[in-house]
């Protein structure tokens, strides 16, 4: 009788031991998958000003989206430092809004198009877009696993002990704004 109480006690606590590894792992896997988008934030945020730089002798009297994608910049680079995915996701869906404006004066401007070094960044920007995208799918997944690992019972009595608290996605502030094309007007 004694043995089938200690056999209790020993498969409730390694079970207690590997859950809470498990939710250790997961956590740390979502940190990493942050660490990643924060990565690629940081490259597009430093391509930026180079972009802006090539852009301005071309379209001089194109001072308001040039600024727009400097405050946006700004702003993005802020909300990064602040950790937070959800005002990341909404600075960075601003400034993709305001660098779409930048890539459609190229269109706009044929000899800025031309421009080696407009079309240099703009393919390194466009890389980056991809590799944030892969990232932020990564993150998310990583966050989803993470937060139903320490939501489905019985992990989320150790989650619970343990004080793991779920994460926020990193998702588009506004999807159709994303998506939508930008359009140039010289009025």
């Amino acid at each position: 009788m004694v043995w089938i109480i200690v056999g209790i006690v020993v498969v409730i606590v390694l079970w207690a031991v590997v859950t809470y590894n498990g939710l250790v792992s997961r956590r740390n896997r979502v940190d990493e998958s942050w660490s990643g988008i924060d990565v690629q934030l940081k490259r597009r945020h430093d391509l930026i000003p180079n972009l802006i730089e090539t852009v301005k002798g071309y379209a001089a009297h194109e001072r308001q989206t040039l600024e727009n994608v400097i405050n946006a910049r700004n702003s993005a680079v802020a909300a990064q430092d602040s950790g937070d995915p959800a005002a990341a996701g909404q600075a960075e869906g601003v400034l993709s809004g305001a660098l779409r404006q930048v890539f459609a004066l190229g269109e706009a401007y044929p000899d800025l198009k031309a421009n080696t070094n407009f079309l240099d960044l703009q393919a390194q920007l466009a890389d980056t877009e991809d590799k944030i995208s892969a990232a932020r799918r990564i993150y998310n997944a990583n966050v989803r696993d993470y937060n139903t690992k320490i939501q489905q019972v019985p992990s989320n009595i150790i989650a619970g002990i343990g004080k793991f608290t779920a994460r926020q996605f990193f998702e588009l502030e506004d999807p159709a704004a994303e998506r939508a094309v930008p359009t140039v007007s010289f009025s």
